[in-house]
């Protein structure tokens, strides 16, 4: 019996897929993989069509973890996900909403967003771009959809240029032309 245990535990983990609910995303344990240098990832859209959020994203098999960007004075226009989220702010501050209530969130702090719960966050103005960590369940990947159903745009606030914000954005994504 102790041989056959000492056996099985000699046995390779089994072989993970490469396939991510995140288009581009980094599949943890694929290929033998398990370290990560987050700001080094290719960077995505986190947010396409209602945010400026980006950034590199590791799934493992029931969570995954964005290392996410959101230039000074952009954000997130009113969405949603089917997933439950948590944002851990790195650098900068959010501001926004979740559910209805006000989110002030300096560097240091957690923002927990229950999983379909309406919100939007915005890199504060005042402040500098913001960087966090966005930590989601797998039951879908880290793209929501806006509460409006549509898919046009993320908020730039008064002062803060869409154009020069998507040639930042595009440069940073390694793309040419606006996103």
């Amino acid at each position: 019996m102790a041989a056959v245990k000492k056996a099985e535990a000699k046995k390779p983990a089994a072989k993970k897929t490469a396939k991510t609910k995140t288009p581009g995303a980094v599949k943890g344990g694929a290929g033998g993989k398990y370290q990560f240098r987050m700001a080094a990832l290719k960077m995505l859209d986190a947010g396409t069509g209602y945010s400026t959020s980006h950034g590199g994203v590791v799934e493992g098999e029931r969570i995954l973890v964005g290392y996410i960007n959101k230039p000074r004075g952009t954000g997130s226009r009113m969405h949603w996900h089917n997933n439950e989220q948590l944002n851990y702010v790195v650098r900068g501050t959010l501001v926004g909403s979740v559910n209805g209530k006000k989110v002030r969130a300096p560097a240091g702090s957690l923002v927990y967003i229950p999983a379909k719960a309406p919100h939007t966050l915005v890199a504060d103005p005042k402040d500098e771009d913001v960087i966090f960590l966005a930590i989601k369940d797998l039951s879908q990947g880290i793209v929501g959809m806006a509460v409006d159903g549509t898919m046009s745009g993320p908020v730039y606030l008064k002062g803060f240029d869409a154009k020069k914000g998507q040639a930042k954005i595009a440069k940073r994504l390694g793309r040419s032309g606006a996103r």
